[in-house]
């Protein structure tokens, strides 16, 4: 199988002296880092088949957001009721708790400083539950020791790779650092996506709050109302629509509900929505009105945005262009002319 993708990519053709050197230069090529030909080759197929694996899993995949929604909303009822009628007991933990959480409570990771930090950063990424706090704190704590242990072994254990020792020491702290930083950039993103996503579909949502308002509805059960509307469209808003509707109706301070709203999400827009929403509740003043001022001018920014990406497309282009467009225009169009010259060259020579 070797000697076949060998003779495919051209390396061994039957013994050719061209082919014998390209093989023996990429041979003491790899030789020189530690690696052997073949031992690169069984890896990028590996690597080649784990890709399509996964990505022909991740297409084939169904995702049902409706029914995970549903599923997050009946719980954080049953936790918001089980807060308001006994917000200061005390709950029994009794129940079984899985490796994860043993880990994390024995290593008193929860009553840290920063627990209440991660969970603002979980909530903005869409993950509320408990649970996830405690998988975000165990895979912290796991990830870096279970690269950097799994580096030591191949590296000083098995010595796999016959690297240099500064080469090893590098790569076993960049797995290190790679496990410690992952389940942050994991975060990061969703939160990013998700507050894109919401940020697209707010206008869309807004103007339904101003036809609601407009029809007597009150502001429980305006957002109720275009959350289910926009279940399918934007389940993200959805969401967080459905579950401050839920906040306003049982936590005791209906500010409180807004607040968590604009902590969750993180969007200016929708901070300035927040506001108003507040300012409308405090001083009395007409809903309606209030929410068609910001409905317009989130619509404003959708356009500007849209317009200041229409702007940037020139110059994120041009790179393109002089790399890949121009070297082969210049070819076809210089190519005759500079071979006629050098045949030209090469008569006068004799």
């Amino acid at each position: 199988m070797i000697e076949y993708i060998l003779i495919s990519l051209g390396l061994t053709t039957g013994g050719q002296a061209s082919s014998g050197q390209d093989q023996s230069a990429l041979g003491d090529m790899f030789a020189s880092l530690g690696l052997s030909l073949e031992g690169v080759l069984v890896t990028m197929v590996g690597l080649s088949a784990a890709m399509v694996t996964i990505t022909v899993w991740v297409t084939l995949l169904h995702r049902d957001p409706g029914a995970r929604r549903v599923k997050l909303l009946a719980a954080q009822r049953l936790a918001l009721r089980a807060g308001a009628v006994a917000p200061r007991r005390r709950q029994e933990r009794m129940h079984t708790m899985g490796l994860m959480r043993r880990v994390v409570e024995r290593l008193n990771l929860l009553r840290s400083a920063q627990a209440n930090h991660i969970s603002i950063k979980l909530m903005r990424a869409g993950w509320r539950s408990k649970d996830a706090v405690v998988r975000y704190l165990f895979f912290k704590f796991v990830l870096p020791l279970a690269i950097g242990g799994l580096a030591i072994f191949l590296f000083y254990g098995l010595n796999a790779y016959d690297l240099p020792p500064v080469a090893r020491l590098l790569v076993t702290i960049g797995g290190v650092f790679l496990g410690a930083y992952t389940p942050d950039l994991i975060i990061k993103n969703a939160a990013q996506k998700r507050r894109d996503q919401i940020r697209k579909s707010l206008p869309d949502a807004l103007d339904l709050m101003v036809i609601c308002a407009e029809a007597g509805l009150s502001l429980d059960a305006t957002l109720m109302r275009v959350a289910q509307e926009m279940e399918v469209a934007a389940p993200e808003l959805a969401d967080e629509m459905s579950l401050t509707g839920l906040e306003l109706g049982f936590l005791p301070d209906r500010r409180k509900a807004l607040q968590n709203l604009a902590a969750r999400v993180n969007l200016p827009t929708l901070r300035s929505v927040v506001n108003t929403l507040l300012q409308a509740e405090r001083y009395g003043t007409p809903l309606a009105q209030s929410l068609r001022v910001m409905a317009a001018d989130s619509r404003n920014e959708r356009i500007m945005r849209a317009e200041e990406k229409a702007a940037r497309l020139p110059a994120l282009l041009t790179v393109p262009m002089i790399s890949f467009i121009l070297p082969p225009l210049f070819i076809v169009l210089l190519g005759r002319a500079i071979l006629n010259v050098m045949d030209t060259f090469s008569t006068l020579s004799f």
